[in-house]
């Protein structure tokens, strides 16, 4: 019987709702974009090269990077566009509609809020900022101006996940109070290099550096490893929890967590830990419980995956409800135990399949609605994984009053919930 109201009540709300994405109305746009939008594009190799290419038939009109090398592969694609190496240029170029940030972590919220400023809609890769504030002001902002906004979280388009989000909220596995998250991808290590080599002809360090403090180039930064530094990047935590972290938001609705604590391997004042355990706990909502969120990178993960014999999973997410659990990766989803759930009938598909995820975003800049990942959705998710950093560095279990963006119990740890940029990077 529970499991048959839970049912009704998430179809009701899914088709009340969009198929269950309860996102929210949007004011009129600031822009109204004719046939194709007039495109900047940020950072156009790796996966700015990726988010190009998905872009591609819109009209291309600035390609901005800081190495000219990569620079003049896009520009050899797209010859009529104009091509910048400093974003704050390419921004003053008229007749811009929206713009795709793909930069490095902490060169995220500062053309993004610039390019907001201006009334541009925007795209941008996870995770959405490199402090909860600057991800805060980015959600805001894209409020208040009533723009289309999508963070770079593509599995969020695929069919798996939804399937995902209909089990959970037609009751499946009962109510869920524990979320184990893990992903076995690692980036940590090192100390900052003494040496000083020669910048590479083509790049602009300074540039590349951006809201960053000066330091010498290396190769240990850039292109590949900035990830691993707290000064670029949030390491494993930044990179992967915005993917998989997002089914459980999605899925269970949350919101901020009311407290974070992290464990992991002594803190090193430079760069990322190798291994990273952080439990959020989140508030009852509605029918919900109150519920426990946990995730592991590297060589971490969760003891309860040898008692359910679930070893084999390399990384995913672990429901675990009432009456049974669910793990999922990208493409998979299983129900558990197997025994209680033989001759289940999955309820029938009720979330609409996405038309992909640029596609979302560039339909909705041209025609209104909404994203599916937007920056108020996204903005709050990317908040939770980088104050699991926060309560990381400052090795204290952080209480969070996500209302008003403070840490209540270390003023420590509120310190780092912004940072400080260097002059002429303000956003």
């Amino acid at each position: 019987m529970h499991r048959s109201l839970s049912r009704r009540r998430f179809l009701a709300g899914s088709a009340a709702a969009a198929a269950g994405l309860a996102l929210p109305s949007r004011r009129a746009f600031a822009r109204r974009p004719a046939d194709r939008l007039g495109i900047g594009v940020i950072g156009v190799a790796g996966r700015g090269g990726a988010n190009l290419d998905a872009v591609s038939r819109e009209n291309v009109l600035a390609l901005c990077d800081v190495d000219e090398n990569n620079l003049a592969g896009a520009a050899a694609r797209f010859p009529k566009a104009g091509t910048f190496v400093d974003y704050r240029e390419m921004l003053e170029l008229e007749g811009l509609d929206a713009v795709v940030v793909s930069a490095p972590d902490h060169s995220h919220a500062p053309p993004a809020i610039r390019a907001m400023k201006k009334g541009l809609h925007v795209y941008c890769e996870k995770p959405l900022a490199h402090t909860v504030a600057e991800a805060r002001r980015m959600a805001e902002l894209a409020s208040e101006k009533g723009l289309v906004t999508q963070m770079g979280t593509q599995i969020h388009a695929g069919d798996n996940y939804r399937r995902v989000v209909e089990l959970i909220r037609a009751g499946a596995i009962g109510p869920v109070s524990e979320v184990h998250v893990w992903c076995g991808k690692t980036w940590s290590g090192g100390e900052r290099p003494t040496d000083r080599p020669p910048v590479p002809k083509g790049l602009h360090w300074d540039l590349w550096l951006g809201p960053a403090p000066e330091r010498p180039y290396h190769s240990a930064y850039h292109p590949a490893g900035w990830r691993r530094w707290w000064d670029f990047g949030g390491g494993t935590l930044g990179d992967m929890a915005c993917h998989y972290m997002d089914l459980p938001w999605w899925a269970l609705e949350l919101s901020a967590p009311t407290s974070v604590e992290a464990t992991g391997p002594p803190v090193h004042p430079e760069t990322t830990p190798p291994d990273l355990t952080v439990r959020y706990e989140h508030p009852a909502a509605g029918d919900r419980p109150a519920l426990s969120l946990t995730w592991y990178d590297g060589r971490a993960r969760p003891e309860v995956l040898e008692e359910l014999d679930l070893q084999s999973w390399g990384s995913g997410v672990l429901f675990i409800g009432e009456r049974g659990h669910l793990v999922a990766d990208y493409g998979r989803c299983v129900l558990g135990p197997e025994s209680d759930f033989e001759g289940f009938q999955r309820p029938d598909p009720i979330i609409p399949p996405s038309i992909g995820h640029h596609a979302e975003w560039i339909e909705a800049c041209k025609n209104g609605g909404s994203t599916t990942c937007d920056f108020q959705y996204s903005g709050a998710l990317s908040e939770a994984v980088l104050l699991g950093n926060v309560a990381y560095r400052v090795g204290e279990r952080i209480e969070w009053e996500g209302a008003k963006l403070r840490v209540t119990n270390s003023e420590k740890a509120q310190a780092l919930v912004s940072k400080e940029v260097r002059e002429g990077w303000e956003s």
